[in-house]
């Protein structure tokens, strides 16, 4: 956590993996300014907080800025994609789309280190982060899975096709059961939040939608678990291919 403006202005102009920054509601003044300038040109986004929860956060002089610097090194999705195909492996990607519970993210991010998924993509904003939570219930895994965060997640669906990589949505509207689908070559599957589900408007783009099929009364699974079942579906598909 770093606090203050001119720090996490510093912090900012050092290329630091910043994950959230909170500015006090009513800050104003030139210095304030400057640092929204300078979190524009760097594509960064504030959330605006009341002082209360500041001040719970340190006693310290905060002078109304907090930031919060990530224990991970993002990837770049351009430059991994890239990497995996000149290696001659067929890129599997997960993409997470809305959400934000820190526990689930942690969880999926375990998943997908254990099934060999070569990248975790995560939105800017609107998502969970790489938190100490996260950390702690993915079980160490987040210090060794690539992880990309996007300024969408619906670009990176974009530049994913356009690469060559086969983008299938889990959602209770796929036209087809989830093992219905080859998973054996380059592939990224997307996974929405269990209250809203994957957007719209991704869904659009995506080359498939599938679904997994539940029998009680229930409406959806826990999207930790649904991810495992796609994502060792997959490694279930592959394996076969090799053996």
């Amino acid at each position: 956590m770093i606090f203050g403006i001119r720090a996490v202005m510093e912090a900012i102009q050092a290329d630091k993996e910043i994950d959230k920054i909170l500015i006090r509601r009513e800050l104003q003044g030139d210095l304030a300014k400057e640092l929204m300038t300078l979190m524009k040109e760097r594509g960064l986004h504030a959330q605006r907080v009341p002082m209360e929860r500041l001040d719970r956060l340190t006693r310290k002089n905060h002078q109304g800025v907090i930031a919060f610097i990530s224990p991970v090194t993002y990837q770049r999705l351009e430059d991994l994609i890239p990497f995996i195909f000149e290696q001659g492996r067929d890129p599997l990607v997960v993409l997470l789309d809305g959400i934000t519970d820190v526990r689930n993210f942690g969880a999926i991010a375990r998943t997908c280190e254990c099934a060999g998924v070569d990248a975790l993509v995560i939105p800017s904003k609107g998502g969970a982060t790489v938190n100490a939570d996260a950390m702690k219930t993915s079980a160490g895994a987040l210090n060794i899975l690539p992880v990309c965060k996007e300024k969408s997640i619906n670009e990176a669906i974009h530049f994913l096709k356009a690469s060559g990589v086969k983008v299938v949505a889990a959602s209770e509207k796929g036209n087809k059961i989830y093992t219905g689908t080859n998973y054996g070559e380059p592939t990224a599957i997307v996974m929405g939040a269990e209250d809203k589900g994957v957007s719209a408007e991704n869904l659009r783009d995506c080359d498939e939608i599938v679904r997994i099929p539940l029998f009680g009364t229930i409406g959806s699974l826990n999207v930790s678990v649904a991810s495992s079942i796609m994502i060792y579906e997959a490694v279930r598909q592959r394996t076969l291919v090799h053996e």
